[in-house]
């Protein structure tokens, strides 16, 4: 099983939407790990959004960013990246499709509501970014039998 990391964006707690997506994850068979709301560090945005530091738009981004406190969230499942990628749509909202995540709540590409892992290695240094292993819980979802075939939960 692949693991996540999901960000939930200061337009996503300012429009109350935190439930909503969420719901939207759990409901595709997404296990949360992780979950905790949390304030984001100029030093945690610079780490973060490394590869951004240098372009004219971060300190917009990294303002926009410490508006509000985020919920952070490390999902779990097969195929976990792509599923959750595929669940929030485009990063420019306004074009992203209809039933995605961004395509149902979004107009913008810095208020998109959410942040995900682009791939799999960059989940893999995001995850331990945002959570404490001691924040992370390992537990044996019941429903998985529903969710995944048994070739699938192996």
């Amino acid at each position: 099983m692949e693991r996540t990391l999901v960000l939930l964006k200061p337009d996503a707690v300012q429009r109350d939407l935190i439930g909503e997506i969420i719901t939207r994850l759990e409901r595709k068979g997404l296990k949360i790990t992780g979950l905790k709301m949390m304030r984001l560090s100029d030093e945690l945005l610079n780490e973060h959004y490394s590869h951004l530091v240098g372009r004219s738009f971060f300190p917009e981004v990294k303002s926009f960013m410490q508006l509000t406190p985020v919920v952070a969230l490390c999902l779990e499942g097969v195929e976990a990246v792509d599923t959750v990628r595929a669940l929030c749509g485009i990063t420019k909202a306004r074009e992203a499709a209809p039933g995605t995540i961004r395509g149902e709540f979004a107009m913008s590409v810095q208020a998109n509501l959410i942040h995900c892992s682009d791939s799999l290695e960059t989940a893999k240094a995001e995850v331990p970014r945002f959570f404490k292993a001691e924040e992370l819980f390992e537990y044996k979802d019941i429903l998985e039998t529903y969710v995944y075939n048994s070739s699938e939960r192996e």
